[in-house]
């Protein structure tokens, strides 16, 4: 299908639609009205409710803080709370109510919204609102007191007399509270002066019966058991170089040996050695030609080379050595394991040699071995002494915590005390802090509740929505044909000519006045409906 055509039919489903609401103007327009007009109505016959505000400010003591300390260190949030459950209770709350006559039970309306209990109406009607220091969220430092009543002037007059309750509670609260504060501390400050006089007794007989026993030692002994360890670490790593020394040593007397017994039987020769380092050569090359240098095999021939290498070097140092030593030339091809008779000072060979540094290896690691032994043992006793000093440590912490909470706290009670003596007689100047009006009960010009203004819209939305609902269904139960396709759906033969109605002046005539009357409705209706809107939304 082509733009064109569903632009077509999307043009049509349009003229459908807006055929259907010329149609059904009245079955949308008359339940649109009249619901509206109902709920607007009930809207006006809701119980109206007035809220008043007061803003009450608290100020802080006058004189600074670092001069008094004050006795109450409650937060705001923390005393407003306690302040309103004592305000909001049952017995102060019915006086009030008793007093200005609050929630009467006449007018069937209003006491279908109210609760049967007027305390219960009261409290909902207060509201206490915290208000935050200007950057500073965590901070506050005033309050307000909302209440909501049938009319302006009681709404203002209730909110005064819960301001004025605010006010002469706090007073009160703070005095109490101060003098109890002071009272308490008095009776806690002779208690810690007996506690802290027990506590040096204890002190004292414990320290008698643990001399020399004192955790004071523990930092000494952790320091020596801290050197010891790293001594011992020290002996661990030579010994572990005399091991290794140890083990290349004797790799080399068997290098040495096998060298001597090849030697004997006349095959491993210079000669031989090198024909094999050829061999070994050229098997690297081929293998190099076909392989990386990473490869296993390139790797294995590499280290064959390079050991075959180092023997030979090995074999030929010793016959060249020989030679020097006056070897007969008979033997031009074997190494002398043995001390040289002829020489004059006993010169040894290198496996003598060999054999002789792996001796004094093995009393080397012999004498590692005893250092490790008896750094462990000193370590042992270093540490059995430090694993008993937690428990002479937790005595004596457990006798001198009690000691030094037992003064902490006798020390504390007594700057208290003397800060409270002086916070309460700066509580009985009314020097301390205060609650103060900033913005007394407002007398409110508009209703709270309800609103008028979004009770008509939602109206006009229900309104609207019956409308159209109860046209859509006419539509949808109506057999009626009223355009040519509707025709063409139910007769088969096709529409070949349309006679338009022609309609006698009196019939005109009748179709003007039913337009007239019409047009004026739509007016009303229009006029109506704006009108109400406007006086709700400026009447609150």
């Amino acid at each position: 299908m082509s733009d064109d055509d569903a632009r077509g039919q999307e043009q049509t489903s349009l003229a459908q639609y807006w055929a259907i609401a010329r149609r059904r103007r009245w079955w949308i327009a008359g339940p649109c009205f009249l619901l509206w007009a109902a709920v607007w109505i009930v809207g006006w016959l809701l119980p109206t409710t007035y809220q008043s505000d007061a803003l009450i400010l608290v100020e802080q003591q006058r004189v600074p803080e670092q001069y008094v300390v004050p006795n109450v260190t409650v937060g705001l949030q923390d005393r407003l709370q306690s302040m309103t459950q004592q305000i909001l209770s049952r017995t102060r709350l019915q006086t009030t109510i008793d007093r200005f006559h609050l929630y009467p039970r006449h007018g069937a309306l209003r006491a279908f919204f109210q609760s049967g209990d007027p305390v219960e109406e009261m409290r909902k009607d207060i509201q206490i609102e915290l208000v935050q220091a200007p950057g500073h969220p965590a901070e506050l430092t005033a309050f307000k007191i909302h209440y909501s009543a049938r009319s302006p002037e009681l709404a203002q007059h209730i909110n005064s007399e819960l301001v004025s309750l605010f006010i002469d509670e706090n007073l009160k609260t703070q005095e109490q509270l101060s003098e109890s504060t002071t009272a308490f501390l008095d009776n806690q400050l002779e208690a810690a002066r007996t506690k802290l006089e027990q506590q040096e007794a204890k002190v004292r007989t414990f320290k008698v019966q643990h001399l020399g026993d004192l955790p004071s030692q523990l930092e000494s002994n952790v320091q020596i058991l801290s050197g010891l360890q790293t001594q011992l670490q020290n002996t661990q790593r030579a010994l572990d170089g005399a091991k290794q020394q140890k083990l290349y040593l004797e790799s080399l007397l068997q290098q040495y040996q096998s060298v001597q017994a090849g030697l004997s039987k006349g095959g491993a020769t210079p000669e031989a050695l090198g024909m094999q380092l050829q061999e070994l050569r050229r098997r690297l090359t081929e293998e190099g030609s076909k392989y990386t240098e990473k490869y296993p095999d390139v790797v294995a021939l590499k280290d064959e080379i390079a050991k075959t290498q180092r023997l030979k070097t090995q074999i030929e140092n010793e016959i060249a050595s020989g030679q020097k030593g006056g070897q007969p030339e008979g033997k031009s091809g074997a190494i002398d394991v043995e001390v040289d008779e002829g020489s004059p000072e006993g010169t040894p060979t290198a496996m003598m040699q060999i054999q002789s540094q792996l001796k004094a290896n093995q009393l080397e690691i012999q004498n590692y071995q005893h250092r490790e032994k008896a750094l462990q043992s000193e370590i042992s006793m270093y540490q059995t002494r430090l694993n008993v000093t937690p428990a002479t440590e937790q005595q004596m912490a457990e006798v001198a915590r009690g000691y030094d909470e037992s003064k902490a706290n006798y020390n504390s009670l007594l700057q208290k005390q003397m800060q409270s003596q002086l916070a309460t007689s700066l509580q009985h100047r009314q020097q301390g802090e205060q609650f103060r009006i900033v913005d007394p009960a407002s007398l409110p010009d508009k209703p709270s509740a309800p609103n008028h203004f979004l009770v008509s819209v939602a109206g006009l939305v229900a309104g609207l929505a019956l409308g159209l609902g109860l046209a859509a269904l006419l539509e949808l139960t109506n057999g009626s044909v009223w355009e040519e396709k509707d025709l063409e759906g139910v007769v088969p033969a096709p529409v070949l000519v349309g006679i338009p109605h022609l309609c006698t002046p009196d019939e005109e005539l009748e179709q003007r006045k039913s337009t007239l009357m019409e047009m004026c409705a739509a007016a009303a209706i229009f006029t109506f409906t704006v009108v109400g809107n406007l006086y709700a939304y400026f009447r609150g």
